[in-house]
């Protein structure tokens, strides 16, 4: 069973940054459990793609539940889910929706604002607080501003836009701020210095490491939907080359061994 929001909390107010290889299933958790991740949290678009759906807000909320279980059941350490928009405009649904992946084993979620008003996001992590309250349950709520991800205000308004968002969903009840796509090392500073919240990054191309980030105050780096990204493109190789020319060297060279497989799984 997943560890507690207690941990999880933890885990985002140490001096190193909590790296996070975002799993798409419950095999893919165990892995990077087994590697060291002191938490797990899951990539949206990950997940989506192994049950077959698109990215982007499409995914049936009762399929991210069944994932969410299937994931808590195998690991130890907290779990995270990211839960896109919370797949509903209304708060209290989206609210709803949490409930349902916290009692899955779930002990956070990331709720983005994407296109929509930020005042839509920080309804919603009212909600969700409020019916976390009602119910005794405690939940990490990591709200993901998409100001830069989606180039949502001109570049040189981008720091002001992630600070007053950023601090509209600490009012609401936010536990961290998930700026995506933000690498530039002065604007970082400043929206650390500028919100009292931990800061969660995005890997990306000309991100500073962890170490170096965690010097800058940063708490938290998620490796997003990259290494099932990596993966695919690993599988569409080997099966094209398979496909064309019939070798079974070329399936089998990279590929961890069965007995290491199944000791994941044996506990």
């Amino acid at each position: 069973m997943a560890g507690s929001a207690k941990t999880f909390r933890s885990l985002h107010h140490q001096s190193t940054v909590l790296r996070l290889p975002n799993a798409w299933d419950a095999g893919s958790a165990r892995l990077f459990e087994s590697l060291g991740a002191t938490a797990i949290a899951t990539t949206s678009a990950g997940v989506a793609w192994a049950q077959g759906y698109a990215d982007g807000r499409l995914f049936p909320i009762e399929s991210a539940v069944s994932v969410a279980a299937s994931i808590a059941r195998l690991i130890k350490v907290p779990l995270s889910v990211d839960l896109e928009n919370g797949y509903s405009d209304d708060p209290l649904a989206v609210a709803e929706h949490v409930k349902r992946v916290l009692d899955a084993g779930a002990v956070g979620i990331n709720i983005e604002d994407g296109t929509d008003a930020p005042e839509l996001l920080a309804r919603k992590i009212e909600a969700i607080k409020s019916m976390a309250a009602r119910n005794g349950l405690d939940v990490f709520v990591n709200a993901r501003t998409d100001v830069y991800l989606a180039g949502l205000v001109a570049d040189e308004m981008r720091v002001e836009e992630t600070l007053k968002r950023g601090r509209l969903y600490q009012q609401a009840g936010a536990d961290g701020l998930f700026v995506a796509a933000l690498v530039d090392i002065e604007q970082i500073k400043t929206i650390v210095a500028g919100v009292g919240l931990p800061i969660n990054l995005l890997a990306r191309q000309g991100l500073p490491d962890a170490e170096a980030l965690a010097q800058l105050g940063v708490r938290r780096l998620s490796a997003r939907s990259s290494i099932a990204q990596t993966l695919w493109g690993q599988a569409e190789q080997l099966a094209r080359g398979f496909l064309q020319d019939g070798r079974s060297e070329a399936v089998i060279e990279t590929s961890l061994a069965y007995p290491q497989i199944q000791a994941l799984f044996g506990r």
